[in-house]
């Protein structure tokens, strides 16, 4: 018998669906001859660092770099039910071979293999690797089943991949957590780069100065031509009243045909850009709209970095572009040709292929899908028409005049043939998009060269320089996609931060850390993320490097490189780290220090007793204990109130007896305590009081 692992509920039944395991049991599918069972995402993780022993519970210098010579796992606590059940299922004697059937990439293999590797499991193992989840793609998947072997390196890939995250932020992390003093300042491999990227574009914007200048046009003819920039609004004026009322003379005319390729197919990078600028959707939102209707078997795998069809498709292409016609209603229909040639590349097909909808939509009630569903599979289902559609044609005309001695230039466009934009535009229509306009393209008069206008009208425009953009996601998305790739060349394997699978979750990190803040459809760092960018130094900020790391994890992918030497780089980087930051000056300490709120003066020492994290304390250190009474922990307000000396109800205390009561506490002065405590012996100073207990309402009862 056969137990099927996906990597989720819903796929598990698709699965357990086509293969007629449809008996239900507590955690798995039976039937068929075989069990379909699934993992919930990762239900093992890398153990915390304090698992490991002692020397690395608390955060110091002295105890870094944090690097295990063995690696232990952690079975999730709230998922540990499911893996209990894969365990025992694994464990079962009917069970002779295992496969993996979570998703077809390097996260999926590493969720698999780690419970697979944690239970201890050694039978036979076989991958299914399929790009979409309709019935006849499954039916295929489990009649070419791959060797689990085959994946190997592909494994080796993803644990360098979570090795080198939790060794890069663990220690990264620590380093300047401990060396800055303050708030927590959380380093990653490729989200703190991609925070310095949005830096560096804000300081650009906020080192913008912006300028000033002129234009002087002459109008005649149907024709508006303008002069290059000029900084003087008095030349600007000079010149127009120069050419007022004079005769322009057209030197040249020069018109050009020029085209734009339809797009290619979305991977997921492009498809979240895409929704990003069209309907401000976020790059995770993305990933989960598409991710359910790949699991509603409407589209094809999401998590994918290519954007061609294999050459084998062609078939299916061209019936689901029919099936798009069918079901997808547009605006209008149009008579179409498609050139699917143009998609298909087995070459740019790397694990899965691009993103398309499936033959699933011709069946399906695609009205009953959530709207934010129904927009992401339009987008996709009319990017294929695109693709496959007619070349762009129009024509530019560019015009040169000069007037009482000076050059003015105009310049048109007209649209000979709409092609591929007439799906685009038709697309537009239909949904209301949140894209910037643009302006529209004006057709100009026909010209010739020789001609000539009398009684030429003048004005002069005022203008002025525009700083850099904030990035929107669609744009932070493409700089991620692009990162360090000038510097490297054209036979790497991967470039960028990240990957198409993990972009979505960075961004979102970021903003749930404090460091990056979202205004409207923009990306803005914070004022603490700003700062962790101008302490941390270039190794660990330096897109390059971080493209370098992906770039070779593709390579431990490929058998190309060895695990051990990707690691061995890695561990060295760290090293290097914490031997070439090891002090900051108290100046720069103060950069992340958190204000303290003030809560009344010592009754000790006469120090400032102010908030802390577990508890009201005396910055002084003199050993007055503010923060608990008899076991009870006071509020900040019950402190403010006993160091002004007030009476302050305290409810929840404990007798002797167990019993609680409530008492009022008056303060009179501070007395020295003492006691032991698992053989330690503890002293301080705490408050003196007198105790007041509440006048107990009549209820009414008897006793």
């Amino acid at each position: 018998m056969q137990l099927v692992i996906a990597e989720k509920p819903s796929v598990a039944k698709s699965i357990a669906d086509v293969l007629g395991a449809l008996d239900r049991q507590d955690g798995y599918f039976e039937g068929g001859g075989y069990l379909v069972s699934w993992c919930v995402g990762h239900l093992i993780e890398l153990a915390e660092p304090e698992s490991y022993g002692d020397q690395w519970k608390k955060w110091t210098f002295e105890s870094l770099p944090v690097n295990p010579e063995h690696w232990q796992y952690e079975i999730k606590e709230d998922t540990k039910e499911q893996y209990d059940v894969l365990y025992g299922l694994l464990h079962d004697s009917r069970v002779d071979e295992v496969v993996c059937a979570t998703d077809a990439g390097r996260e999926g293999e590493l969720i698999f293999r780690l419970v697979y590797e944690q239970a201890g499991c050694s039978k036979p193992m076989k991958r299914l690797w399929i790009s979409s989840m309709e019935e006849s793609a499954i039916r295929e998947g489990f009649e070419n089943l791959k060797p689990g072997s085959d994946y190997e390196h592909l494994y080796h890939s993803a644990l360098c991949r979570q090795e080198a995250d939790w060794l890069v932020g663990i220690n990264g992390t620590r380093l300047f957590t401990v060396l800055y003093g303050g708030k927590v300042l959380k380093v990653g491999r490729v989200q703190t780069p991609t925070l310095a990227m949005l830096v560096e574009r804000e300081s650009k914007i906020m080192n913008f100065k912006k300028e000033q200048y002129f234009m002087a046009h002459i109008l005649c003819g149907g024709v508006d031509a303008a002069t290059e920039r000029i900084d003087s609004k008095t030349e600007a004026e000079q010149i127009a009243g120069a050419c007022r009322n004079g005769q322009a003379l057209v030197t040249s005319v020069v018109k050009e045909e020029k085209t734009v390729a339809s797009p290619k197919l979305y991977d997921l990078t492009t498809l979240q850009r895409d929704a990003n600028r069209l309907f401000g959707f976020t790059a995770k939102q993305t990933l989960e709209y598409t991710q359910s209707l790949y699991e509603k078997k409407l589209c094809t795998y999401p998590r994918t970095d290519s954007q061609y069809l294999s050459d084998d498709m062609e078939q299916t292409a061209g019936n689901v572009i029919k099936a798009i016609f069918s079901s997808i209603l547009f605006e209008e229909n149009m008579m179409f040709n498609p050139d699917i040639k143009r998609v298909l590349n087995s070459k740019k097909v790397t694990d899965h292929h691009a993103i398309i909808p499936t033959m699933e939509i011709a069946k399906a009630d695609l009205a009953a899908l959530p709207e934010t569903e129904r927009k992401i599979l339009s987008l996709v289902a009319n990017r294929l028409l695109c693709a496959t559609g007619e070349k762009h044609l129009y024509e530019t005309v560019k015009a040169e005049l000069t007037c009482g001695g000076y050059t003015f230039a105009t310049s048109g466009k007209s649209v000979l043939k709409n092609g591929w934009k007439d799906f685009e535009d038709t697309f537009k229509r239909s949904f209301k998009t949140m894209e910037d306009k643009e302006q529209e393209d004006k057709k100009l008069p026909e010209l010739s060269k020789g001609q000539t206008f009398n009684g030429v009208q003048t004005k002069i425009s005022e203008h002025y320089t525009t700083p850099p953009k904030h990035f929107t996601e669609d744009s932070l998305l493409s700089a991620m996609e692009r990162a360090g790739s000038e510097d490297m060349g054209d036979d790497v394997e991967r470039k960028g931060l990240g990957t198409p699978a993990t972009r979505a979750d960075i961004i979102e990190k970021l903003v749930k850390d404090g460091f990056v803040k979202r205004e409207k459809k923009q990306m803005i760092p914070t004022e603490n993320g700003i700062k962790l960018i101008t302490v941390l130094p270039d190794v660990v900020k330096s897109p390059k490097l971080t493209a370098d790391w992906e770039n070779a994890l593709t390579l431990v992918a490929k058998g190309e490189m060895e695990r051990e030497d990707f690691m061995a780089d890695i561990e060295t980087m760290v090293s290097d780290l914490i031997h070439t930051y090891h002090e900051v000056s108290d100046e720069q300490k103060k950069m992340f220090a958190q204000e303290q709120k003030v809560l009344g003066k010592c009754s000790n020492c006469g120090g400032e007793v102010v908030k802390g994290k577990y508890g009201a304390f005396c910055k002084n250190k003199c050993g007055m204990n503010v923060s608990r009474i008899m076991g009870v922990a006071l509020s900040d307000e019950q402190v403010e109130s006993l160091l002004t000396g007030k009476k302050t109800l305290l409810k929840g205390l404990t007798s002797k007896a167990g019993k609680k009561y409530d008492a009022y506490i008056i303060p009179s002065g501070t007395e020295e305590y003492h006691y032991t405590k698992d053989g330690e012996e503890k002293s301080g100073v705490q408050f003196k009081f007198v105790m007041e207990f509440p006048n107990k309402k009549f209820t009414g009862k008897k006793k």
